[in-house]
């Protein structure tokens, strides 16, 4: 190891040991999904629904969750935090995956995807988190690699990004590296925690609290029997043109509209648009000159045979699924989404010619029709995890009200299934 890494590892670790203790995301208590309240979007799920039901796939969250009121640059108040998607988990994770991305909107970042698109290959986890902090989160990753002697494999990490400047104070630059590191040693299989954790802790979707979701689709042993798991950080969309199963949630449900409390407005010019809270916010959406802005990140991972061209048209299928919700891909918004196949790839070093499996094209369709259903699901699972927060400048943000998305979606005949008991709901931070 070269004197500078071991510098950089260093100072990693010690600011590790000196950090508060951070929440762990995944110990969080169980939260109500669209299954729960009989939208089910078509298909079969996995044992969890949820990205990890891909055998070998681990996720991560760190969420940082600190301060109230106005801003003040470089304390808060904190809303934000980092997410891992591990491909192959923790044991596996220089074992390359073909992989592709796509970009519906590049107004964001997706750092890496130059040489996926050039090579076809994945190497090291998928780190989402906001906007301000992709250079730490990366620091962070070469820095973990270094420790484990992977610093060639993992040199180009993956890190994606979505703007949370609504709840957090997001010019104070919170996430560290070892935020970072805590999300990648947490990373995990089975249940994954949705909601305010993570990369999505700030964030805002369709004018509701957004956040993390997940899903995934278990194909039919006709059509394989592959499975395919979606991971989503929602934070794009307009309330006006939210839709649910083609039902328009968004025109019906107008009310709690972010807003700010007190009699100081926020202070950024960006937030000018928001509303006092009160009668003006419960009125309707109030007219907002960043309309659908905010972005959306999706990864896709799936066990079946599939090449990287393949993947590359399994990523351009997720824009069906956002604007089946009522996302247009608007001017301000990052909609970058990354694709992956855990079948083995054969090391460089044994062979100089590589044996790989590839579905046929023509049995493509069942997966197609997985990553829409799925990445509809996992985006109303985030929203509806989410509780209502308030963040920095006191603006809040109401989570999606689950008994009103219940009241429309029975009124327009739906649900597929009779609502189960959700637990209580309350507010965050």
């Amino acid at each position: 190891m070269h004197t500078h890494q071991r510098h950089l590892l260093c100072g990693v670790v010690v600011s590790l040991l000196l950090l508060p203790s951070l929440a762990s995301a995944q110990a969080e208590r169980p939260r109500a999904r669209a299954r729960t309240l009989g939208i089910t979007f078509g298909g079969e799920t996995g044992p969890n629904n949820a990205i990890t039901d891909v055998p070998g796939v681990e996720v991560g969250h760190t969420t940082l969750i600190s301060g109230e009121g106005r801003i003040e640059r470089g304390k808060g108040p904190v809303r934000t935090g980092v997410t891992a998607v591990l491909p192959r988990g923790k044991k596996g994770v220089a074992e390359p995956v073909f992989a592709s991305t796509y970009a519906l909107n590049g107004n964001g970042e997706m750092t890496g995807t130059h040489w996926i698109q050039e090579g076809g290959h994945l190497q090291g986890p998928v780190m989402i988190t906001n906007t301000n902090d992709v250079g730490a989160v990366r620091e962070a990753v070469i820095a973990w690699a270094v420790e484990k002697d992977l610093a060639w494999d993992l040199g180009l990490p993956v890190v994606a990004e979505t703007w949370d400047g609504m709840l957090h104070d997001i010019y104070g630059f919170h996430v560290k590296p070892p935020h970072a590191i805590q999300a990648l040693e947490s990373a995990k299989s089975g249940p994954v925690a949705e909601g305010s954790v993570g990369g999505g802790t700030g964030m805002v979707c369709h004018g509701f609290k957004g956040g993390i979701g997940t899903a995934s689709r278990k194909l039919p042993e006709s059509a394989g029997g592959y499975t395919l798991g979606v991971l989503v950080q929602c934070n794009y969309g307009s309330r006006r043109l939210f839709t649910v199963e083609g039902v328009p949630v968004g025109e019906e449900l107008k009310g709690d509209m972010p807003c700010y409390l007190g009699a100081k407005k926020p202070d950024s010019p960006m937030m000018e648009w928001v509303p006092a809270c009160g009668p003006t916010n419960k009125e309707g959406p109030a007219a907002n000159p960043f309309e659908g802005a905010g972005s959306i990140i999706i990864v896709v991972g799936t066990d079946a045979p599939l090449l990287p061209h393949q993947l590359a048209r399994i990523a351009r299928r997720v824009p069906l699924a956002i604007a089946k919700m009522g996302g247009l891909g608007e001017n301000y918004s990052g909609d970058i989404f990354l694709a992956f196949s855990t079948q083995s790839v054969p090391s460089p070093a044994k062979t100089n010619v590589a044996t790989v499996s590839s579905l046929q094209n023509e049995r493509l369709n069942p997966l197609f029709e997985a990553t829409v259903q799925a990445t509809q699901e996992a985006i109303l699972n985030a929203m509806l995890a989410s509780d209502t927060m308030t963040g920095a400048d006191n603006i809040r943000v109401f989570g999606l009200p689950h008994d009103g998305l219940v009241k429309v979606m029975k009124k327009h005949g739906r649900l597929t299934a009779a609502p189960k008991p959700a637990p209580a709901r309350k507010a965050r931070p």
